[in-house]
């Protein structure tokens, strides 16, 4: 897994495009004190799950491989 050059900068972008697609798709309401974390997760799963982006194996999916995928996928947007 090779790291972006501005993977930090586009989790950002992937977390707060990723709420807004779960919101607006009435899958889920964040409350302000959600953990980052805790949105990444829900993200990756919600985006693989309306087959969005690709589902990694099970024994790979980690915080760090989460947020690289999502910095992947906000990459495109």
């Amino acid at each position: 897994m090779k790291k972006l050059k501005n993977e930090k900068e586009l989790v950002k972008k992937a977390i707060a495009e990723g709420v807004r697609y779960g919101e607006e798709r009435g899958a889920v309401v964040f409350e302000p004190s959600d953990s980052a974390d805790l949105k990444i997760e829900y993200i990756y799963r919600l985006l693989v799950h309306d087959k969005v982006i690709q589902p990694m194996p099970e024994e790979q999916v980690s915080q760090q491989t989460m947020r690289h995928r999502l910095a992947l996928w906000a990459s495109h947007l």
